[in-house]
């Protein structure tokens, strides 16, 4: 056997950036308050599979499309002998062809699905202008884009498993190739690069880290920005602001229903506890300034998890009380809420910095107080 020069840099350093997004991305999909960081890992690796794709059809021999393996009998040839020696491939083997080109369409997937739900959801980045028409289609969306990351993941695992069958059943060096570029074959092979697909090399591994860094380190990027507004309470009606927020936080009025609203402030003499009256009037003004902005005209999911908690109930007026918010709240210590910085569960701005200006996002939750919850 001849040692090879088969796989140029771009491969190799292309194939690693491939793997760190992708684990990265994956696990920072679990922790809610670290959603931008998930997207920025995601946008890094499409821009890299991006790039993968053009250089299946400019890039060198074996690194091109046309020069995988596709032929059926091969591939059959190849699985059924799996855990046999058998003939060895200069490029990709058969499986590693379908492989290779199922996690570029998977891929590609699984970013436009997440990034759709998250201008939908989060009313964020690129294709937030789809929130307040597709919102209470997000379910759908969510679920869709959790699945191709998962067939992601699996044809991620089997490609892998693939790859250590080679190295220690079949003694293969495809592994240890995608390290050096370099591997065993029968006739001589030595890959070499024109300029051009140096320079192509280059910008693509540029603009990969780029992508990233800048995502990661800029605020408010066309990728990133959230589209909600700030409230100014206050402004909108001074009485809510300032009767409701001189006791405790001003909480949006989009976290209740009108029905909760009305209860609420038809019975402000047992609020909670303590005596919270007001005249006629004020509560008048008050009522139809929460009616008004509701969970019934809001686009938030937020809004739409408590109507779905409170279709059938009809007399929570606490946000804690709801399904969703103890769904939501589920891996929360009872510690976090009874500590001296906390207090009560209904000290929602201790967590979520800006919920008296109405912003309720997973990139606006502090970590201060919490305990095993993200």
């Amino acid at each position: 056997m001849i040692k090879s020069y088969i796989w140029p840099l771009t491969n190799r350093l292309s194939h690693i950036l491939l793997i760190v997004f992708f684990v990265v991305s994956y696990i920072l999909s679990y922790f809610s308050n670290l959603l931008s960081y998930h997207v920025a890992f995601g946008y890094a690796l499409g821009v890299v599979f991006a790039f993968r794709t053009i250089w299946g059809f400019i890039g060198p021999e074996h690194s091109k499309f046309k020069d995988f393996n596709f032929r059926l009998q091969d591939l059959k040839e190849y699985m059924v002998s799996v855990f046999s020696k058998t003939k060895e491939y200069v490029g990709h083997n058969p499986a590693s062809s379908y492989a290779v080109t199922a996690m570029i369409v998977v891929a590609f997937l699984t970013i436009l699905t997440g990034a759709l739900a998250y201008g939908i959801q989060e009313n964020h980045g690129v294709l937030s202008f789809l929130h307040d028409k597709y919102y209470k289609d997000i379910g759908t969306l969510k679920d869709i884009h959790g699945l191709f990351s998962n067939i992601f993941l699996a044809i991620v695992g089997a490609h892998m498993c693939g790859a250590l069958i080679d190295k220690f059943i079949k003694r293969s060096d495809a592994i240890d190739s995608m390290i050096s570029g370099y591997k065993k074959t029968v006739e001589k092979v030595n890959i070499k690069t024109s300029i051009f697909q140096r320079s192509f090399s280059i910008i693509w591994i540029v603009a990969s880290l780029f992508t990233l860094s800048y995502l990661v380190f800029t605020k408010d990027t066309i990728f990133t920005a959230s589209a909600n507004v700030k409230q100014n309470y206050e402004k909108q009606n001074a009485l809510f602001s300032n009767e409701c927020g001189s006791c405790h936080i001003t909480y949006p009025p989009y976290l209740l229903p009108k029905k909760s609203w009305v209860l609420m402030m038809n019975d402000l003499e047992n609020h909670f506890g303590d005596d919270a009256s007001l005249d006629t009037a004020d509560n008048l003004s008050i009522l139809a300034f929460l009616t008004k902005n509701s969970a019934e005209k809001s686009t938030h999911q937020a809004s739409l998890g408590i109507l779905k908690s409170l279709r059938d109930d009809n007399g929570t007026i606490a946000i804690t009380k709801t399904t969703f918010w103890k769904r939501k709240h589920r891996n929360m210590e009872d510690s976090v809420f009874t500590s001296t910085e906390v207090k009560t569960k209904g000290n929602c701005k201790a967590c979520h910095i800006d919920i008296q200006n109405g912003l309720l996002e997973n990139d606006l939750i502090s970590t201060k107080h919490l305990k095993g919850f993200l």
